[in-house]
Formats: structure tokens, C-alpha cells, sequence
């Protein structure tokens, strides 16, 4: 069975959503959560869900030896709402098995800083007519990895930076679970 580890710092909602989804389909298993926001709900979440979790600090992060210890015989890495850069040394070993989903069609709206409600709100200032979620492998640039997925929305002038993320919200429920997936299962 392939195993997955989830990197998150907020809520994580899509976290207990991709758990759930091999929970009940049984072709890969999130082995561990892990956070670097000790009070993130995410680390509820998987406890609720019998997934091992932890939180580490950024200079665990950025120890080689701490990633060994605790990235052992991963077929995937997913960053679900992850905030932080992510450590080239965990990339290079790592290489084209850690994956992101970014709130916006990238290359727009993306980049350092530009996260969550950050995103929505540009959309809107922006007047865009459509966002979307971009799933993409992570480089060492924000949000520069290639793309792997794109799904789209249509936006109204008259939505507001909730009703985007809404939307938003609704693409990454539906597509983050079946793209990483197909990322582990290329062949079905």
C-alpha cells in the first residue's frame, strides 16, 4: 500500500478529507500529519481519524537528519494548506513526490505570501471571471512546480473573497483526493 504524509498548519480540511478518502478505498494510507502550528486544528482532525500526527519547528524542518528520521519509505508528500517553504534537502530526496494545491489558476495569484484568503481577495480586486485550484509539484519557488491539475470556477462581479474561497473550497474536496491518486496509481 502506498503511504502519504500530509504537511499542514491550519485547519485541515483537506487533510481529513484526503485521509478519509483512503481510509475508505484502501490504496494508499496517510501514515502522518505533521504541523509546524502546535495549535492547528489539523492535528485534531487526524487524531480523530487513528492518524499518527506531530508538530516540528522550523529548524527541524531544515535538518536533514530530523526528515530522515521522520520521511522514511514515502511514496508521496502532500502540503495541504502548508504555509512554509519547503526544504530543498526534503525535495531533492524526494524529487517529484511532493505535491501542493494552490486556491488560484497559477501562474496567477501565486508566489510567497499569496495564500488562502490573500487569494480570493486578489481574484476579486482583479475582477477575474474565473479561479480555480492548481495541483502542482513543489520546487524550490513558491508555486512554481510544474502543474499537474487545473480545475476551474466561473466568479461573478458579485461575489465577495468568502464566496471565491467557497468555490474554491469545493474544487479541492472534489479533485485533491482523485489527482494524488492518480499521482500514486498512473496507470489506474
Amino acid at each position: 500500500m502506498k503511504r502519504i504524509a500530509i504537511f499542514a498548519s491550519g485547519s485541515g480540511s483537506n487533510a481529513e478529507n484526503i485521509i478519509t478518502y483512503f481510509q475508505n478505498n484502501k490504496k494508499a494510507e496517510v501514515v502522518c500529519v505533521l504541523s509546524n502550528n502546535p495549535n492547528a486544528r489539523v492535528l485534531e482532525r487526524a487524531t480523530n481519524l487513528g492518524v499518527e500526527n506531530g508538530v516540528f519547528n522550523k529548524g527541524q524542518l531544515n535538518d536533514p537528519k530530523w526528515a530522515i528520521e521522520n520521511l522514511k519509505n514515502l511514496d508521496l508528500i502532500v502540503l495541504a494548506g502548508f504555509l512554509w517553504k519547503f526544504p530543498d534537502h526534503i525535495l531533492e530526496n524526494y524529487q517529484n513526490k511532493v505535491v501542493n494545491v494552490h486556491p488560484a489558476l497559477l501562474p496567477k495569484f501565486g508566489g510567497k505570501g499569496m495564500y488562502g484568503m490573500r487569494v480570493h481577495k486578489a481574484v476579486v480586486e482583479h475582477n477575474e471571471l474565473e479561479s480555480g485550484i492548481t495541483i502542482h509539484y513543489v520546487n524550490e519557488h513558491y508555486d512554481e512546480g510544474a502543474v499537474i491539475f487545473q480545475a476551474k470556477c466561473t466568479i461573478s462581479p458579485k461575489d465577495t473573497p468568502n464566496d471565491v474561497a467557497a468555490k474554491i473550497h469545493q474544487l479541492e474536496m472534489k479533485h485533491f483526493p482523485e489527482v494524488v491518486q492518480q499521482i500514486l496509481y498512473p496507470h489506474g
